[in-house]
Formats: structure tokens, sequence, C-alpha cells
């Protein structure tokens, strides 16, 4: 038997590091399903600062102009550029995290997904979400 010019990598339980895992090719939607996780880990650990940010826009109405003047002047040592990319990292998150999720609640009930359909609407997923954010982004940073 010729032997192959190029190994693939093993995946041995508890050796995988980050170097290995970029070298294996992962379908569109083994990305969409990593990102997944990427956002709700994401939205979880910025949970504070948005509970935060909720409790400076309802408290009072002094609370609230606070919180309009801080995406314009800053919050102590943040920049108001700084925090619109936060919120953007969150609208992000929330919106991949939605529609990846609804995607899954669609594979689950229909119980008919091809890899042609997977594929599919893994691509979908990824385009809506961005193009989401790209929009709400743009509404975030008064470009329109």
């Amino acid at each position: 038997m010729a032997e192959m010019s190029r190994q693939r990598p093993v995946a041995r339980p508890g050796t995988m590091r980050l170097v290995d895992a970029v070298k294996y090719r992962l379908p569109v939607a083994g990305w969409v399903s990593i990102l997944h996780r990427v956002s709700g880990g994401l939205m979880f650990v910025l949970l504070p600062f948005v509970i935060w940010l909720f409790d400076l826009s309802v408290s009072s109405e002094a609370s609230y102009d606070g919180f309009t003047s801080a995406f314009v002047a800053g919050v102590g040592p943040f920049a108001p550029w700084f925090l619109k990319l936060v919120c953007l990292a969150l609208i992000w998150a929330y919106l991949h995290h939605f529609i990846a999720g609804v995607r899954h609640l669609w594979m689950d009930a229909t119980h008919s997904v091809s890899k042609a359909q997977g594929s599919f609407s893994a691509r979908l997923t990824l385009l809506v979400g961005v193009l989401l954010t790209l929009a709400l982004g743009a509404k975030l940073f008064a470009l329109y």
C-alpha cells in the first residue's frame, strides 16, 4: 500500500491544542456550532455589563441621561468607541446565538436534514447574523 504524503492529525482526548484544531478542515456547520458556543459564552461573560447598562437606563431620568451620554462622552476610563464596540460584540453574540438556535430547533423538529441542507442553513445563519450585525452596528455608530 502506498504511503500518504501527508498524514492526518490524530486527536487524542486531552492532548488537543488550539494549533492542532486549526489543522482540521471543519465544515461550515461545524464553525456555526463552535460560534454558537462562543456567542453563548460571550453573552454569559458580558452579563454584568448588560445588567449595568439596563440599570443605568431604567433607574431614573438622570441615570438615563448618564446612559445616553456614556455612548457620546464615554464613562470613566472607557472611551465611547470602546463601549460601542462591546455593545457590537453583544449584538453579534445575541443575533448569532438566536439564529443558530432557531436553526438547531428547526433541524431537531424536521428530522429531515441532509448534508446539503445543513451546509446551506449554516451558510444562511452566518450570512443573516453578519448582515443584521452590520445593520445594527451602523445604527449604533450613528452611520444613519
